[in-house]
């Protein structure tokens, strides 16, 4: 083999290099979604991908790096408008140009990224999250819950020791009317790719013990606004649009909406906000029983009042009603008195009608009369005989006739 062919590997990447600058020397605006997105010594090393649209494939690879001097202006500003940081499954648009290194090999160095394009794929994203979510009839559960009345129970989703949390109990444990508040924390990581799993699984907690509370609240303060996006996943959406304890949601700030906020009960800003809301909540119902007994209060004082008023009339009246009620009974006596003597007269006069027809009845039964007609009665003992075998050889009977009487004794 002829020396004058051989190179070094050196001499031969450094060929390479040439030829990649040479053959694009430009830079290129490249879309792809990330993989891997991670720092390390103020860089960013990124790894990108390209999927087939309808298999989800992988048609295309390469890795990205976006050198400190360049990472230190876009990272900032990709995440104030975007409101996110950069992470695995993101779309992105890069603006990229050809470097290979002799001891690095390839790599496509970043020196822009376009967040209006990041922006449209999310909101695409989030507008395709809320169409299915209203398609299965799942979007306004929540909002068709009422927060109950004597709200005082209640499960707080947050990190443990989130400042967000802490602020949330302190702003109910200090409210200004004494209202005491039940909290119980399900700790939850809140902010990451974990969010998701991590909410679901302290909702199924809270759901095996339903009856103990009375309200849900999602709280997220303290944390860093760019990482909302845990927030903006469909399982998590559809966990708490379909969950039967009203949820509040506490978990950004006063630009930021997520579809968990969308499809909560109740959205305020921070987790302050939302302790104010219970305590308004009880305020309200409070100031209602006031309300209530006041005009109780009211009411039964216009009734003794009432009842006072009438009271006076009637003492007033009463000498007259007594007077009204003494004459109207002397009336009554009087008339009485003169109709009595006609009654008594009335009576009188038909009880001796009724005995004269008394007397003729029994005069129409007397025995004497009957005897002067030519009947007689035979007697025995004093008693009538009435039957022959009364009667039996040698017993003395007396007969009765109209003049007399005769005494005969029984022979057969």
């Amino acid at each position: 083999m002829n020396s004058e062919t051989r190179l070094t590997l050196v001499e031969l990447n450094g060929l390479v290099r040439d030829a990649i600058e040479n053959a694009l020397p430009k830079e290129y605006w490249v879309e792809a979604e990330l993989s891997e997105c991670r720092e390390h010594g103020g860089h960013c090393y990124m790894e990108l991908i390209e999927k087939d649209e309808h298999s989800a494939t992988p048609v295309a690879r390469a890795s990205a790096k976006c050198w400190r001097q360049t990472w230190v202006m876009v990272k900032p500003y990709f995440e104030r408008t975007t409101g996110q940081q950069l992470r695995a499954g993101m779309k992105v648009l890069l603006r990229v140009y050809a470097q290979f290194h002799e001891v690095y090999g390839f790599s496509w160095i970043v020196s822009d990224i376009d967040p209006t394009y990041t922006l449209g794929d999310m909101a695409r994203k989030r507008q395709e999250i809320i169409r299915q979510l209203k398609e299965e009839g799942v979007f306004d559960l929540q909002r068709e819950l009422r927060i109950p009345t004597f709200a005082k129970r209640i499960a707080v989703i947050s990190a443990e020791h989130a400042a967000g949390y802490g602020d949330f109990c302190r702003q109910l444990e200090d409210n200004d009317y004494g209202f005491k508040f039940d909290v119980t924390l399900f700790p939850a990581i809140m902010q990451g790719e974990q969010v998701e799993a991590s909410v679901v699984d302290a909702l199924n907690e809270i759901y095996q013990r339903i009856s103990d509370f009375d309200v849900v609240c999602i709280l997220r303060g303290g944390g860093a606004t760019a990482d909302l996006s845990g927030f903006d996943t469909l399982a998590l959406a559809e966990n708490v649009a379909q969950f039967p304890l009203p949820i509040i949601t506490g978990i950004g700030h006063e630009r930021d909406e997520s579809i968990l906020d969308m499809i909560s009960n109740t959205r305020v800003k921070t987790p302050t906000a939302a302790a104010a809301l219970l305590t308004d909540n009880l305020l309200r119902v409070l100031e209602r029983l006031d309300d209530a007994s006041q005009r109780l209060s009211y009411a039964v004082n216009q009734r003794i009042n009432s009842q006072k008023t009438r009271m006076a009339t009637l003492t007033t009246l009463i000498p007259t009603l007594a007077l009204r009620i003494v004459s109207d009974q002397r009336h009554r006596i009087e008339t009485t008195k003169s109709r009595l003597p006609i009654a008594i007269e009335r009576r009188l006069t038909n009880q001796k009608h009724l005995l004269e027809s008394l007397s003729l009845k029994l005069q129409g039964f007397d025995p004497q009369l009957l005897l002067s007609r030519g009947y007689s009665i035979t007697l025995k003992d004093g008693r009538a005989v009435r039957d022959p075998q009364q009667l039996k050889p040698g017993d003395e009977i007396e007969t009765r006739v109209e003049k007399g009487t005769i005494q005969s004794v029984v022979k057969s």
